[in-house]
């Protein structure tokens, strides 16, 4: 497994830009729970799943096969 930031540095950068105003909370979502504190629970449970291979909800991250 092995887990990479978008190649998209502007996509990057904006994620970045959006961890900061909101705490570390995914800037994507409305709500600020410990669920969506970056690297979220979704994408954590993604990456737990051998056949999962794509992005997190906001594009950070991708997990390769």
């Amino acid at each position: 497994m092995k887990i990479t930031l978008n190649s998209n540095q502007e996509i990057v950068n904006t994620i970045k830009e959006g961890l900061k105003r909101t705490g570390g909370y995914c800037p994507c979502r409305l709500v600020r729970t410990e669920d969506f504190k970056c690297m979220c629970k979704e994408f954590k449970e993604q990456i737990a799943d051998p056949e999962f291979e794509g992005y997190c909800h906001c594009l950070l991250y991708y997990k390769h096969k």
